[in-house]
C-alpha cells in the first residue's frame, strides 16, 4: 500500500529561550533551535546535558520555566502533550503486553475515535510499511527486539503525527542489528515526511541518521551542524573530543602558521591560526589523518609504539610522544603490511593539515572548553 505523503508533512520546530530549573539545578539555559519541516535532528551529548529536559519540553510532559515552544509557528507551551499531533518511540518501546500487534498499532487511533475501517485501513497500511504484516495478531513478547521497534514506530506514525520523538530509540538491540534498523528507520521516516528528533548519547547513531546534530553540554548547545561539518570542523575543544576520536597534542604558536609541538616538530598548517605567538594551543588530529612517515619528513612526530589492535577493515596503533601524549593512528588493514611492534620507534605525520583544528583551551579541562576552532 502507497503512502501519501500530503497526509503526514510535517511541523516546523523553533525553540526560543528556552530555559529550565529543577530546584537550584539548571538543567538548560537559553536555548535557541529552529528545525524545518521534515528535517532529521538528533539531540546528542553526555549524560545530564539537558538532552532528555529538551525531549519532555518539546514532547508536552514538562512546560519551561522561561522560552517559547512553536509548531509552524503557533506557541505550544499551555498545549498539553495528548493534544501536539506527536508520536513517540520509548527507549523500551512502551508496547502494551497484553494487545496484539495489530491493536498497539490501533491504540491511538482508537483514543481518537476514528471510525472502525479507517483504523483497519490505516493500521495495515502502516504494518505494511514497517514490514511487520504478517505478525499482525502476535503479542509484543512474541516478536524479537528489532520487530518491537518496528512496532513502537507504525504505532507512532499511525496518527499522522506532524513530529516524531525517538528516546534512546536503539539502546536496546544487538550491535550487530542497530545499523540496519538506523538506516530502515531513517528511510521510514523521510519517506512519511514526518519531522523527526531523536535524542542519542550514542555518537555513531547520530552521526549516521541525523540530517543535523545539535550537541549539548551542561545545558547549552555547543554546536548545530551536520555530521561531515561537525567532525571536520568541530566548534570547540569538546565537541573534537566527544565526537569520534581524535588526538591532542599541546603546542606553542611560533609563526602565523606554524605551531611548536611539545613533543618536538613544528608543524605547518598551512594557514593562519589566528593567535599570536608564544601562544599555548592545543592541536585535534583525527586518527586517521594520521600516518606512518620518516624521520626526515617536515613535521614528523617521533612516537614509541605501544600497541596495535585489529578492528576489521581497519587497524589502530597508539604511539606515545616524548612529552607523554597519546597517539592513535588508523589505517585500512592491507595484506602485506608489517605491523608496528610494541617498543619500535616509529615516525608519524599528519596527512591532512587542513583538516587539524586549533584550539586556545587546555586539554584537562574539555567540558568547559568554548574557544571555536580556526
Amino acid at each position: 500500500m502507497e503512502l501519501a505523503l500530503s497526509d503526514a508533512r510535517g511541523h516546523s520546530l523553533d525553540l526560543k529561550g528556552i530555559g529550565h530549573a529543577f530546584g537550584a539545578t539548571v538543567a538548560l539555559d537559553e536555548i535557541d533551535l529552529s528545525v524545518a519541516a521534515g528535517e532529521l535532528i538528533a539531540l546528542l551529548g553526555p549524560s545530564g546535558c539537558g538532552k532528555t529536559t529538551m525531549l519532555q519540553i518539546i514532547a508536552g510532559f514538562l512546560r519551561p520555566s522561561r522560552g517559547e515552544v512553536r509548531f509552524d509557528g503557533a506557541r505550544v507551551e499551555h498545549i498539553p502533550a495528548n493534544r501536539r499531533r506527536i508520536g513517540m518511540v520509548f527507549q523500551n518501546y512502551a508496547l502494551f503486553p497484553h494487545l496484539s500487534v495489530f491493536e498497539n498499532v490501533a491504540y491511538g487511533l482508537r483514543a481518537r475515535k476514528r471510525p472502525g475501517a479507517e483504523v483497519t485501513t490505516k493500521v495495515e497500511q502502516m504494518l505494511g510499511l514497517a514490514q511487520m504484516a504478517s505478525f499482525a495478531h502476535r503479542l509484543p513478547g512474541e516478536l524479537s527486539g528489532g520487530q518491537q521497534q518496528r512496532v513502537a514506530l507504525a504505532r507512532a506514525l499511525a496518527i499522522d503525527p506532524g513530529l516524531v520523538l525517538l528516546d534512546e530509540p536503539f539502546s536496546a538491540l544487538d550491535k550487530n542489528l542497530r545499523l540496519d534498523m538506523q538506516i530502515e528507520i531513517k528511510s521510514l521516516l523521510k519517506t512519511f515526511g514526518v519531522t523527526s528528533i531523536i535524542v542519542t548519547h550514542d555518537q555513531e547513531e547520530a552521526l549516521s541518521m541525523a540530517d543535523r546534530i545539535v550537541v549539548l553540554n551542561k545545558g547549552r548547545i555547543e554546536q548545530i551542524d551536520n555530521p561531515d561539518a561537525l567532525y571536520d570542523r568541530p566548534a570547540s575543544l569538546f565537541i573534537s573530543s566527544f565526537i569520534g576520536h581524535t588526538n591532542l597534542l599541546r603546542g606553542t604558536v611560533t609563526e602565523t602558521d606554524r605551531v611548536l609541538l611539545d613533543s618536538g616538530p613544528e608543524i605547518d598548517l598551512g594557514r593562519s591560526v589566528q593567535r599570536r605567538r608564544g601562544t599555548p594551543v592545543t592541536i585535534s588530529v583525527r586518527p586517521e589523518n594520521i600516518a606512518f612517515g620518516a624521520a626526515e619528513q617536515p613535521g614528523a612526530i617521533p612516537v614509541t609504539i605501544r600497541a596495535t589492535v585489529p578492528l576489521g577493515a581497519v587497524s589502530v596503533t597508539e604511539g606515545v610522544t616524548a612529552s607523554g601524549e597519546a597517539v592513535k593512528i588508523s589505517q585500512a588493514r592491507a595484506a602485506g603490511i608489517a605491523k608496528a611492534q610494541a617498543g619500535e620507534t616509529a615516525w608519524l605525520a599528519i596527512s591532512d593539515t587542513s583538516r587539524v583544528s586549533v584550539f586556545s583551551t587546555p586539554i584537562e579541562d574539555v567540558s568547559k572548553h568554548q574557544q571555536r576552532s580556526v
